[in-house]
């Protein structure tokens, strides 16, 4: 056996946390009782003996202080939680009031486009029933000057001869231009194309519209017959010229916009008529 097998070992022990702290306090008191004998013991001529005593070493108490941080930071992160999905909801909230938007502003646009659309239909059909009820006047009005009797503006045979001749021709002549000085074949004026129609019936006119108007006898517009000729203006300083064809219609070379067209002596009413055949 060591000869300093019986000597105690001066390394201390380790202890708890809680005991070095009961520790402290009995050796708090102690201390306090001490110094309470010590003063009242001890005489005036003789010296107190000085005692030292060994404080315990005392180690920090973490578990308080980790356990507080945990705390901290679970409430931290409860928050920082709470705030993100508040977060959340309002970001669900700015889509949702952005996506009700939309769909309001499309169902409004489809309204008012599908308002359009039956407007337009409206008006189409307004203005089918009115090309329809023109038709119908039209067609009756038509049919009325057919059975008219002759001296009224209109006949009831149609053309013959040379009166023929001059009427077919100008009706083939419709739809094509007016140019001012043409005297065809692709395009004439007023006086160009009367002119050009009673040559197919051999009879040779002056060339102008005032000089057209003077040619043969005047007849009043109650008594027209196919192959007449008409005149806007007065007689001898005429400013237009046409053909009546029958049937209370005539063909001219009216303008540049209009061309030779067939119109209803009611669509530019002329001022007279002459008769050359």
């Amino acid at each position: 056996m060591s000869h300093t097998a019986h000597i105690p070992s001066h390394r201390k022990p380790r202890r708890s946390a809680s005991k070095l702290a009961v520790r402290a306090g009995v050796a708090g008191g102690v201390l306090s009782t001490l110094a309470m004998a010590g003063t009242a013991s001890a005489s005036p001529s003789e010296p107190v003996a000085e005692t030292t005593l060994e404080m315990p070493v005392l180690n920090l108490d973490l578990a308080a202080e980790v356990s507080s941080a945990v705390t901290t930071a679970a409430e931290n992160t409860r928050l920082a939680a709470v705030e993100g999905e508040l977060t959340a909801q309002e970001e669900s909230a700015r889509t949702g009031a952005a996506a009700e938007a939309k769909q309001a502003k499309e169902t409004a646009q489809k309204a008012a486009e599908k308002k359009a659309k039956e407007e337009a239909d409206r008006k189409a059909e307004a203005e089918r029933a009115t090309r329809d009820s023109e038709r119908t006047s039209l067609k009756s009005t038509s049919t009325a000057a057919a059975k008219a009797p002759q001296g009224t503006g209109t006949v009831t045979a149609p053309a013959t001869g040379s009166a023929a001749a001059i009427v077919n021709f100008a009706r083939a002549q419709v739809g094509k231009a007016y140019v001012m000085g043409g005297t065809g074949p692709s395009s004439f004026d007023c006086s160009g194309l009367v002119q050009a129609a009673y040559r197919q019936a051999g009879i040779t006119l002056p060339r102008m519209s005032q000089a057209q108007s003077t040619a043969g006898t005047s007849v009043s517009l109650n008594a027209l017959q196919p192959g007449d000729i008409l005149y806007w203006g007065s007689k001898g300083s005429a400013y237009h010229v046409a053909i009546y064809v029958g049937g209370g219609k005539f063909v001219g070379a009216q303008n540049p916009s209009t061309g030779i067209v067939e119109r209803s002596l009611s669509y530019d009413k002329p001022t007279g008529a002459v008769r050359v055949l």
